[in-house]
């Protein structure tokens, strides 16, 4: 199938530039015709006053806990988790996590993101999920080290990797997920590590979240978590880092020589008040940050055009430096920086050879106008209701804001019905 994106303006080589076209045949970008004819399309769309980006990145969730969006706000984080959160998870099955892993792809897929890296459970589920709505992951099981079923859950991640990694055409990869050094003793990210090395998997974990976090593992082990992970081989798997909040001086320098790259989650950790990160410092550094929106219940939505807001925003107030994180750097962690986070080589980017993963903003809102710097509307001005047409390995699954490859009614049902089976079990 060959598909041609007509009169667009497009991001590229981080610059926007007007009235291009982009063709597209099966799953890749072919190249950026001058001249097209259209009947030698199978479909023209048409991006007249549209924008076309590579897709956007949702590089940290926890996918299925839209179920638990607004169950439990406004409190301290270990409280939320120990308290509210854990024991509902308790509660969770099969049926619970598809529901609700549809609702969430549904969203993100909505606020134009093409691939996000998700860690939880009953993650056949959402590889499912994945698999039936055409959007792209980087698919983990979440492991912690200090329950009954540690052994388990390492052996479900091993059968979880060489059931599904590559499958879905390609858009599904899968990770080794230990959950943060809190919950992960030395011994058994020993034996993450030693998986990762036989299977050639890189690795998803949480780091340097909480101050209390910090505090307590210097306390356990005299050092950082992110020395202590470094000690046990960890960061040499390829390493996806959530978070990275309260990080030293030496810390960035072991995240840049060990290239571990950071997901950057801005409205979780203002929401849960865990602090600000070092994106700024990061950078200056050369690690590969991305954006992520966390979990939908400490979030509370999967909108990761507000993440880009975010981030280009605090870090000015943050450092009181307005220079910080500007429009380029800003669109960079929302496209090619949370594909570099996620692992991929073949997207994050317009070009030829690229796959075509294509979100195409319309520029006809108001906040669009007057049309002064694209670069700028788009980082400062532009919202995810701008999104009207999102693309995954050339296939079109939102267009003209209709989904193609979801029965929204029925995604909202079946997330209501499952919501109220889990509560039901609760009380």
């Amino acid at each position: 199938m060959k598909k041609l994106i007509k009169n667009v303006g497009i991001y590229r080589d981080h610059k926007i530039t007007e009235s291009q076209n982009i063709a597209i045949k099966d799953d890749l970008i072919i190249g950026f015709p001058l001249d097209p004819v259209p009947a030698a399309y199978d479909e023209v769309i048409d991006g007249n006053n549209m924008l076309a980006f590579p897709g956007f990145v949702n590089t940290h969730n926890h996918i299925a806990m839209t179920v638990f969006r607004s169950y439990a706000d406004d409190m301290q984080l270990m409280d939320w988790l120990e308290k509210k959160i854990w024991p509902a998870e308790d509660k969770l099955d099969s049926d619970i996590v598809y529901a609700q892993a549809m609702l969430g792809i549904a969203e993100m897929i909505r606020c134009g993101t093409t691939s996000f890296a998700d860690m939880y459970f009953f993650m056949d589920d959402v590889a499912r999920a994945v698999e039936n709505s055409g959007i792209r992951a980087a698919l983990c099981r979440g492991m912690t080290g200090i329950t009954p079923n540690a052994q388990q859950a390492l052996q479900e991640s091993k059968t979880f990797y060489q059931t599904w990694n590559g499958k879905a055409d390609g858009r599904i990869t899968i990770m080794l997920g230990p959950h943060a050094p809190y919950t992960c003793p030395p011994d058994y990210l020993r034996q993450v590590v030693d998986v990762a090395h036989e299977l050639g998997a890189e690795i998803h974990t949480h780091l340097c979240e909480t101050k209390g976090e910090i505090e307590n593992i210097q306390k356990q082990y005299g050092k950082t978590p992110i020395a202590l992970m470094d000690e046990l081989g960890v960061l040499d798997c390829g390493c996806l880092a959530a978070h990275c909040v309260w990080v030293n001086d030496e810390d960035l320098d072991i995240l840049a020589q060990k290239h571990v790259r950071v997901a950057h989650n801005p409205g979780s950790n203002l929401k849960l008040a865990s602090g600000i990160a070092p994106i700024p410092k990061m950078l200056e550094k050369g690690i590969t940050i991305g954006l992520g929106t966390d979990g939908a219940s400490s979030n509370n939505n999967l909108d990761i055009v507000e993440e880009m807001h975010l981030a280009a925003f605090i870090h000015k107030a943050h450092t009181l430096d307005p220079l910080v994180i500007p429009a380029e750097t800003a669109i960079n962690l929302l496209t090619e920086g949370g594909a570099k986070c996620l692992g991929y080589t073949h997207a994050g980017k317009l070009e030829a050879g690229c796959k075509a993963d294509i979100t195409l903003l319309d520029r006809n809102g108001l906040h669009w106008y007057p049309k002064n710097d694209m670069m700028s509307l788009m980082a400062y001005a532009s919202n995810s209701f701008d999104v009207d047409t999102v693309i995954v390995n050339g296939n079109v699954l939102l267009r003209h804001k209709e989904f193609t490859t979801i029965d929204i009614e029925k995604v909202k049902a079946e997330a209501e019905r499952t919501k109220n089976k889990l509560f039901a079990s609760i009380i």
